[in-house]
């Protein structure tokens, strides 16, 4: 099974890193970059039926679960998720995230972006005039590695079914698209998956490809000649990629059948192996796209409990995260990646204290909870963040921040000063040709 790369992904600002990168073997550098997992948990999960709990609330908030002990003393989570239970040691949980965006596209922009969404809430597709996300950002103002661009996006832009355009917030937008990062899209759960352009045909040695190479630039009058600066610079860079040292970082036929099961054969599981593979390789920021069965359904996708909500979180949404994401916190620990990689697991938003009320949704029925943005938790670990700790509180019905509130804004400024990115400093849009900083929030500093 092979899957989309070069003219699918690789746009002129990631193939110019790619090429101005030397091809050297993944971790072959000593003293490791900082690098940052950014999982997007799409649909806003229930902060308060998984970790922002309220066992002493009324029925109608604290809902069907029981809150269980974890590998910090005082510190309970919800009883289906065991596995991440037993790694809160090394993760910090940030339970007052706060904005005021109650639609999914504009509110998955704020939290993609670090910015107030620019227009009114009519729309999730994505515009013109979007906000540039953390992954374009660091495309243009991060530096490549180890002949891979800065940032990656995988396994899919989110783009709710029956619309044509995607999400909004998720590329370069009115930066210029030229800055979107690399996209790795494909079935990533298959046993069999792999990209396209990693390997050269039978036969075709280096050489007859170089030559092949030189043969059309002359017919096309020189490089560029005749095609778009893309399509020319994707032909190159998939022709450079072909059986370099850093295409292996994305082959995950590479890793033990046991550690792929580890993780779970899942799109999220095999996702986050590909996400440690890549930081491991030297890209700075990976944003995985949460992806499950539920993407075709138009009311609720994936982490959108607006019916049913006890029974998707129990029977499909626990079960994937408390198998993916807890394999892949040991994973980082175990190979020493975790001090220098940030990990941020948020949704664009949580979900309301009252079962069956009104918020945003019309579709939200007595057994689901509609969106909220007023308060939800974010999920970090490593990049020295301190584990075991919970920041911030929310009221007694989990409704609103009661302590330390953190905006996108914040949590935008927090990942780029990881990654050694002046968040202060500015770009010129291609919209309105106005000078925009990076981020206009403050990066939390007691986290460690």
């Amino acid at each position: 099974m092979t899957a989309g790369l070069g003219w699918l992904g690789l746009t002129p600002s990631a193939l110019r890193a790619l090429r101005a990168a030397p091809a050297t073997s993944p971790g072959a550098e000593k003293r490791r970059r900082n690098s940052c997992v950014f999982l997007f948990l799409f649909g806003g999960p229930s902060h308060i039926d998984l970790w922002d709990m309220k066992p002493d609330a009324p029925d109608a908030v604290r809902g069907e679960f029981t809150p269980t002990a974890t590998a910090v003393p005082g510190v309970r989570v919800c009883e289906h998720l065991p596995r991440f239970g037993s790694v809160t040691d090394k993760v910090c949980l940030l339970r007052s995230m706060t904005h005021r965006m109650n639609v999914h596209g504009p509110a998955c922009s704020e939290v993609f972006s670090g910015r107030p969404y620019f227009g009114p809430p009519t729309t999730d597709q994505a515009s013109r005039e979007d906000w540039p996300s953390l992954g374009a950002l660091v495309t243009r103002f991060g530096r490549p590695q180890n002949g891979l661009p800065p940032a990656a996006v995988l396994p899919w832009y989110l783009q709710f079914p029956g619309q044509p355009r995607r999400i909004a917030g998720q590329t370069g937008a009115r930066m210029g698209e030229r800055h979107n990062p690399f996209l790795i899209n494909g079935e990533i759960a298959r046993d069999d998956f792999a990209l396209e352009g990693l390997s050269a045909p039978e036969g075709l040695s280096r050489e007859r490809l170089a030559g092949r190479t030189e043969l059309l630039d002359r017919l096309q009058g020189g490089p560029g000649g005749g095609e778009t600066e893309a399509h020319d610079l994707s032909r190159r860079i998939a022709t450079d990629l072909l059986g370099s040292s850093a295409g292996a970082a994305l082959d995950l036929r590479r890793e033990p059948a046991g550690v792929r099961d580890g993780y779970g054969r899942t799109a999220v599981g095999q996702s986050l192996l590909m996400a440690r593979r890549l930081v491991e390789a030297g890209v700075s920021l990976v944003t995985v796209n949460w992806h499950d069965e539920t993407t075709t359904d138009g009311v609720n996708t994936c982490w959108d409990t607006h019916q049913n909500n006890f029974v998707k979180l129990k029977t499909l949404l626990c079960p994937l995260f408390d198998r993916a994401f807890p394999a892949f916190i040991e994973d980082l620990h175990q190979r020493g990646l975790l001090e220098t990689t940030l990990v941020v697991a948020v949704g664009e938003f949580g979900r309301t204290p009252k079962l069956g009320q009104f918020e945003q949704s019309s579709n939200t029925r007595k057994t689901g909870r509609d969106h909220w943005p007023h308060a939800f938790t974010a999920i970090l670990a490593g990049g020295g963040v301190r584990g075991g700790q919970v920041y911030g509180s929310t009221t007694r019905d989990g409704g609103y921040v009661a302590d330390k509130p953190v905006t996108p804004a914040d949590l935008a400024a927090t990942v780029l000063r990881h990654l050694g990115i002046d968040h202060r400093q500015e770009y010129v849009d291609e919209f309105q040709h106005l000078r925009n900083r990076l981020s206009d929030g403050e990066p939390v500093r007691d986290l460690g």
